[in-house]
């Protein structure tokens, strides 16, 4: 993968990476928002759009800043939360290499109220708000497709808070690390992160992960998990 020829050249996090990335074109082609686009008007994004590479852990963007950026995620996963009044974190959304985030209220997308961290080490197209608007009067068919995008993140965000009120915290554990598992295993998460994500006490989370350990669900290690058998933790979901 690119981020991992990179990994040695980055000076700090969210470092610009224009000298390092000359085909940032063909990047800006596998973004979802911009697959009709032709080669003359992705040269045109090309232009006014910044590379950067952000590494795991850290925050790409946090409640009280306002800057109006879009986002473009191009390798490595984002965690979209939101942290409540008692500090717990509320998950919004985590998001694929392919589509966007960001302060956008242009096109109803809000992130005052929320952070963007990056799961994995990431690299990322950041476009301003001034010629996010230009592009989307020019180009309605891309407006449309982000707003195909945000409906669908709603309608998960959603399903996420159905989760939260109506599931049991193993169900709720079962269907993060379905979603966060990659090849088996999730991304660096710890007890108390994993129970913020689920809305439930870190003890609460312990348990419940240790009588998964003796059901042959998953292999706990240190910082990561390992999902053993993807199956049964679907059908979690489905009881």
């Amino acid at each position: 993968m690119a981020i991992r020829r990179l990994r040695n050249q980055r000076r700090s996090p969210g470092c610009e990476l224009e000298e390092h990335l000359p085909y940032k074109r063909q990047f800006l082609r596998k973004i979802e928002i911009f697959q009709d686009l032709s080669d003359q008007e992705l040269g045109e994004i090309e232009r006014v759009t910044r590379m950067v590479t952000v590494e795991q852990g850290r925050t790409i963007y946090r409640q009280e800043q306002g800057a109006e950026v879009l986002y473009l995620l191009k390798e490595g996963r984002v965690r979209l939360w939101r942290a409540s009044p008692g500090g717990r974190r509320l998950e919004l959304a985590v998001l694929e290499p392919g589509t966007f985030f960001g302060e956008l209220p242009l096109l109803g997308e809000r992130m005052r109220n929320a952070y963007a961290e990056a799961v994995e080490d990431s690299v990322l197209c950041v476009m301003s708000h001034r010629d996010v608007e230009r592009l989307v009067l020019a180009k309605p068919r891309v407006g449309l497709r982000m707003l195909e995008a945000i409906g669908s993140r709603l309608a998960e965000s959603e399903a996420r808070l159905e989760e939260l009120a109506y599931r049991d915290v193993p169900t709720r554990i079962a269907s993060v690390l379905l979603r966060m598992s990659r090849d088996g295993v999730t991304a660096d998460l710890t007890h108390e992160e994993l129970a913020d994500m689920v809305g439930a006490h870190r003890e609460t989370v312990t348990k419940a992960l240790s009588d998964m350990r003796e059901q042959g669900l998953v292999r706990l290690g240190r910082r990561h998990l390992e999902v053993l058998d993807r199956a049964r933790l679907r059908s979690l979901l489905d009881e």
